[in-house]
């Protein structure tokens, strides 16, 4: 038997071990399981402030909810590492976003726990929805929760999913966890005790029996005296526009106080019917001083100090390609008024925070939207206006259909920066950067760019600048550039024209992208093993530089094409064309190098890189293995 003095964290392995805690002993609980998390991500590093701020919360709802036959789907992930300790997974909670450690977002292969994989948001009560109607078809009547953050709100797909929840008036919870008191604070003992009133069972009977009652009195007056109703109870509980989507709302309440929660979620547990949104107001850092103090509330925060906050800081031995084109923006903008700014709720993130400084007009966050950023910079761009919609690799997939019909067919001019491209380490499959290059390079009319270091960044923005003949793109890497000499500012470059970095007569290494100095340090081992090595910088994998092409395939044994994405992009292209000119004919050689045909889970981006064939050792390998007899000759 524990002692007494045995922490009750201790004693909580999975959710039914914290359901037979009684209700006087879960804010002990709660402290043990805030400070458990503060020290686990003080070591692995991830993103605490949303964790922070759902403490109690997570504690509520496996208590109050029969989990994992009650789903419970955490939007976007970042706030779920609380409840990830709290299902089995305490002893690996260390393990965080490190390779063969645990997902920094929910994972349906990693625990039963987790019954839809996030990382994106705003996919929770699509999904929340799919599971209350799959529920109801079976004959089963397990509760369905959707926590959503106000943040994702922003985005049109959680409207579209409430409003066909309201149709369908399907017995769905979601819980809006309001982190940014951005809509309405709560106002004390009184605010609880009318959102315990609103859920419990007497305002539910009330309501329903109001409303046969004046079936009987016909439509008219059933709408009459129900929009009556409604338009009273929202001057006192602060009844929404969700009520307006079909939802019954409830709240606000505090998310925090435990004595507050327990009771409403138990009454919309025990009552409920249709769909239901709960309204919580929670503080983003809740609990720990140095990230309350933090403007970001210690969102994403690498290791750190758990006492002072101090957290640990990458060498600074090159600047950050981020960085780079928040600079090189500016510098440009400074040139040209018509340049604007979008960013879909990531203005830190892609350093357009540094460009709002400067241009604070001429800089939009559109939120959590990127079909709207994309459509929103389609028509800045019909009235003259250059829009540079800065939107990482991962999440441009959103804004597919938008940058097709909005942007590509008409010829819009709209500048993309792509950051975030190829892998970027703990953030795993969800957000590495792998499909940009061919989903736009299949495009009609696109320009598509490829930094190989932060020089040719400064360049490809101001060349982005200085096109207006139609839609172009330059992606780059997440992290450090690799320390090149950097211009004062960029030059234009030619459009659809490569480099010659390196010249050779054997093989030719033709780069697109930041493995470009892989590739020079591949082309020294290779020229000491007798292999005379091309190293060449694509830099355009849309218009393909044909000239170069040619060259290269006529006066090169091997060629191999090394590029950070997926199949079906740069490669493909080159092959595509060296296909079409008959130039395989002559018995070249090709070997495109690429990322693997797979969903790669989180590693160290080295790793990543070495493991999949891309780092200097690999392009190696592979150009033995092409010529595997003259290398043999060779050695001889």
């Amino acid at each position: 038997m524990p002692s007494p003095s045995t922490p009750l964290l201790d004693k909580v392995r999975i959710p039914a071990d914290l359901r037979k805690l009684s209700e006087a002993e879960l804010p002990q609980l709660a402290g043990e399981l805030r400070e458990e998390l503060i020290d686990a991500v003080s070591q692995t590093g991830g993103h605490l402030g949303a964790g922070l701020g759902v403490v109690e919360l997570t504690v509520a709802l496996h208590y109050v909810f029969n989990t994992p036959e009650d789903r419970l789907i955490w939007d976007v992930g970042h706030q779920a590492y609380p409840h990830k300790i709290l299902t089995g997974r305490r002893d690996r909670i260390r393990t965080l976003r490190a390779e063969h450690g645990l997902s920094g977002f929910t994972k349906r292969a990693e625990s039963e726990y987790d019954p839809f994989g996030a990382a994106h948001s705003s996919t929770s009560i699509s999904a929340g929805l799919g599971m209350a109607v799959a529920r109801d078809l079976k004959g089963g009547r397990n509760n369905v929760i959707a926590v959503i953050g106000d943040g994702a709100m922003s985005a049109g797909m959680a409207y579209e999913a409430m409003n066909n929840a309201g149709a369908l008036d399907a017995r769905l919870i979601v819980i809006l966890n309001d982190n940014d008191m951005s809509i309405a604070p709560p106002t004390g003992a009184m605010s609880a005790y009318l959102a315990r009133l609103a859920s419990g069972r007497t305002y539910l009977g009330l309501r329903d029996f109001g409303k046969k009652l004046t079936s009987y009195l016909g439509k008219r007056a059933d709408r009459a005296i129900t929009r009556a109703v409604e338009h009273a109870r929202g001057y006192v509980t602060g009844g929404t526009m969700f009520e307006e989507l079909g939802f019954y709302h409830i709240g606000p309440i505090d998310g925090h106080n435990l004595e507050h929660l327990i009771p409403v979620l138990k009454n919309v547990r025990d009552n409920g019917d249709g769909p239901v949104l709960i309204h919580v107001i929670t503080k983003k850092g809740k609990g720990y001083a140095p990230a309350e103090a933090a403007s970001d509330k210690y969102h994403g925060v690498n290791k750190f100090d758990v006492i002072t906050g101090a957290q640990a800081k990458a060498p600074a031995n090159a600047p950050a390609y981020t960085k780079v084109f928040a600079e090189s923006l500016i510098e440009e903008a400074l040139r040209d008024e018509k340049i604007v700014a979008i960013t879909a709720a990531m203005p830190t993130g892609t350093g357009l925070d540094l460009f709002g400084e400067a241009f604070p007009t001429r800089t939009f966050d559109v939120g959590i939207a990127e079909q709207h950023a994309v459509t929103f910079a389609a028509g800045l761009a019909t009235e003259g206006f250059k829009p540079f919609a800065a939107i990482y690799s991962t999440f441009l997939q959103r804004a597919y259909d938008q940058v097709v019909h909005d942007v590509a067919i008409q010829k819009l001019p709209v500048r993309f920066p792509i950051d975030r491209a190829g892998f970027v380490g703990a953030d795993g499959p969800t957000h590495c950067g792998a499909f940009d290059v061919g989903f736009l390079a299949s495009l009609p009319g696109f320009v598509v760019m490829a930094a190989a270091d932060e020089a040719e960044l400064r360049h490809m923005v101001r060349t982005a600048a200085e096109y207006d003949d139609g839609p172009i793109s330059f992606r780059y890497p997440r992290g450090n550039g690799v320390g090149v000499e950097m211009p004062a500012r960029g030059s234009f470059l030619e459009i659809g024209k490569g480099r010659i970095v390196r010249e050779g007569t054997k093989v030719a290494l033709l780069s697109f992208g930041t493995r470009l100095a892989d590739c020079i340090l591949a082309a020294e081992e290779l020229d000491a093993a007798g292999l005379s090595t091309t190293v060449a910088d694509a830099r355009f994998a849309k218009p393909l530089d044909h000239d170069l092409l040619r060259r290269l395939a006529r006066e090169h044994e091997v060629l191999i094409t090394v590029e950070e994405g997926a199949v079906g992009g740069f490669g493909s292209q080159v092959l595509q064309f060296l296909a079409t000119e008959g130039l395989l004919d002559n018995g070249l050689k090709v070997r495109p190098l690429c990322l693997p045909d797979e969903f790669t889970d989180h590693a160290k981006p080295e790793k990543m890189y070495a493991e999949a064939g891309l780092d200097a050792a690999g392009i190696v390998r592979t150009v033995f293995a092409t010529l595997h007899r003259e290398i043999r000759a060779a050695r001889a």
